[in-house]
Protein backbone atom coordinates (compact mmCIF):
# COMPACT_ATOMS: atom_id res chain seq x y z
CA UNK A 1 0.00 0.00 0.00
CA UNK A 2 1.39 3.83 -0.78
CA UNK A 3 2.00 5.51 1.82
CA UNK A 4 -0.64 8.16 2.94
CA UNK A 5 1.24 11.92 2.22
CA UNK A 6 -0.31 15.09 4.15
CA UNK A 7 1.47 18.61 3.29
CA UNK A 8 1.14 21.50 5.66
CA UNK A 9 1.26 24.57 4.90
CA UNK A 10 2.60 26.71 7.91
CA UNK A 11 4.71 29.54 8.23
CA UNK A 12 4.76 28.95 12.08
CA UNK A 13 7.71 26.54 12.70
CA UNK A 14 6.19 25.17 16.19
CA UNK A 15 2.50 25.12 14.33
CA UNK A 16 3.60 23.08 11.73
CA UNK A 17 5.48 20.73 13.78
CA UNK A 18 2.49 20.47 16.46
CA UNK A 19 0.24 19.93 13.13
CA UNK A 20 3.24 17.33 11.74
CA UNK A 21 2.46 15.56 15.28
CA UNK A 22 -0.74 15.04 15.20
CA UNK A 23 -1.00 13.52 11.77
CA UNK A 24 2.08 11.42 12.65
CA UNK A 25 0.27 9.96 15.76
CA UNK A 26 -2.50 8.76 13.95
CA UNK A 27 -1.52 7.50 10.97
CA UNK A 28 1.61 6.41 9.54
CA UNK A 29 1.97 9.47 7.29
CA UNK A 30 4.82 10.59 4.85
CA UNK A 31 4.57 14.71 5.92
CA UNK A 32 6.03 17.92 4.12
CA UNK A 33 5.58 20.65 5.79
CA UNK A 34 6.37 23.81 3.56
CA UNK A 35 6.18 27.94 5.24
CA UNK A 36 5.10 29.02 1.65
CA UNK A 37 2.05 28.76 -1.29
CA UNK A 38 5.71 28.92 -3.43
CA UNK A 39 7.51 25.96 -1.75
CA UNK A 40 3.99 24.22 -1.70
CA UNK A 41 3.24 23.84 -5.31
CA UNK A 42 6.44 22.74 -5.99
CA UNK A 43 5.91 20.12 -3.20
CA UNK A 44 2.47 19.14 -4.36
CA UNK A 45 4.27 18.12 -7.85
CA UNK A 46 4.90 14.74 -5.89
CA UNK A 47 1.67 14.22 -5.15
CA UNK A 48 -0.65 14.11 -1.67
CA UNK A 49 -3.28 12.48 -0.62
CA UNK A 50 -4.28 15.87 1.96
CA UNK A 51 -3.33 19.16 2.26
CA UNK A 52 -3.88 21.19 5.44
CA UNK A 53 -3.51 25.16 4.83
CA UNK A 54 -2.37 28.18 7.04
CA UNK A 55 -4.37 31.18 4.93
CA UNK A 56 -1.88 33.78 5.70
CA UNK A 57 2.12 32.64 4.93
CA UNK A 58 5.12 34.07 4.10
CA UNK A 59 4.00 34.67 0.00
CA UNK A 60 0.31 35.77 0.99
CA UNK A 61 -2.73 33.77 1.18
CA UNK A 62 -3.40 29.94 0.23
CA UNK A 63 -6.98 30.71 -1.13
CA UNK A 64 -5.49 30.48 -5.14
CA UNK A 65 -3.48 27.34 -3.99
CA UNK A 66 -6.93 25.74 -2.12
CA UNK A 67 -8.83 26.57 -5.46
CA UNK A 68 -6.45 24.81 -7.29
CA UNK A 69 -6.92 21.85 -4.66
CA UNK A 70 -10.43 21.88 -4.99
CA UNK A 71 -10.80 21.49 -8.55
CA UNK A 72 -8.06 18.67 -8.24
CA UNK A 73 -10.69 17.20 -5.93
CA UNK A 74 -6.84 17.09 -3.28
CA UNK A 75 -8.93 16.98 0.14
CA UNK A 76 -7.75 20.08 2.35
CA UNK A 77 -8.29 21.77 5.17
CA UNK A 78 -7.71 25.08 6.09
CA UNK A 79 -6.13 25.47 9.55
CA UNK A 80 -5.81 28.81 10.16
CA UNK A 81 -6.58 31.54 12.79
CA UNK A 82 -7.64 34.20 9.91
CA UNK A 83 -10.76 35.79 10.04
CA UNK A 84 -13.20 34.15 8.30
CA UNK A 85 -15.27 37.59 7.13
CA UNK A 86 -12.67 37.61 4.30
CA UNK A 87 -13.12 34.07 3.03
CA UNK A 88 -13.93 34.13 -0.86
CA UNK A 89 -17.23 32.72 -1.45
CA UNK A 90 -15.92 29.85 -4.00
CA UNK A 91 -14.37 28.49 -0.80
CA UNK A 92 -17.01 28.79 2.38
CA UNK A 93 -17.58 24.88 2.00
CA UNK A 94 -14.33 24.21 2.56
CA UNK A 95 -13.31 22.26 6.23
CA UNK A 96 -12.30 25.14 8.65
CA UNK A 97 -10.16 24.52 11.70
CA UNK A 98 -9.57 27.38 13.44
CA UNK A 99 -6.28 28.37 15.57
CA UNK A 100 -5.90 27.33 18.22
CA UNK A 101 -7.11 23.90 16.90
CA UNK A 102 -8.93 21.48 18.40
CA UNK A 103 -6.50 17.79 18.06
CA UNK A 104 -9.76 15.51 17.79
CA UNK A 105 -10.97 17.24 14.60
CA UNK A 106 -7.45 17.68 12.74
CA UNK A 107 -7.80 13.61 13.57
CA UNK A 108 -10.91 13.71 12.16
CA UNK A 109 -10.17 15.51 9.20
CA UNK A 110 -6.95 13.55 8.74
CA UNK A 111 -8.94 9.49 8.70
CA UNK A 112 -11.58 10.98 6.68
CA UNK A 113 -9.08 11.63 4.02
CA UNK A 114 -6.88 8.48 4.71
CA UNK A 115 -9.85 5.85 4.84
CA UNK A 116 -9.45 5.42 8.62
CA UNK A 117 -5.45 4.30 8.01
CA UNK A 118 -3.90 3.93 11.53
CA UNK A 119 -0.55 2.87 12.61
CA UNK A 120 -0.06 -0.83 12.11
Amino acid sequence: MAPFRVLILEDDAILALDLATIVSCWTDAQIVSCRSVAQARKALKGGFDLALLDIEVEDGTSYELAQDLKERNLPFAFVSGSDLSSFPERLKDVAFIPKPYNQRVIESVVSSASGGRRHP
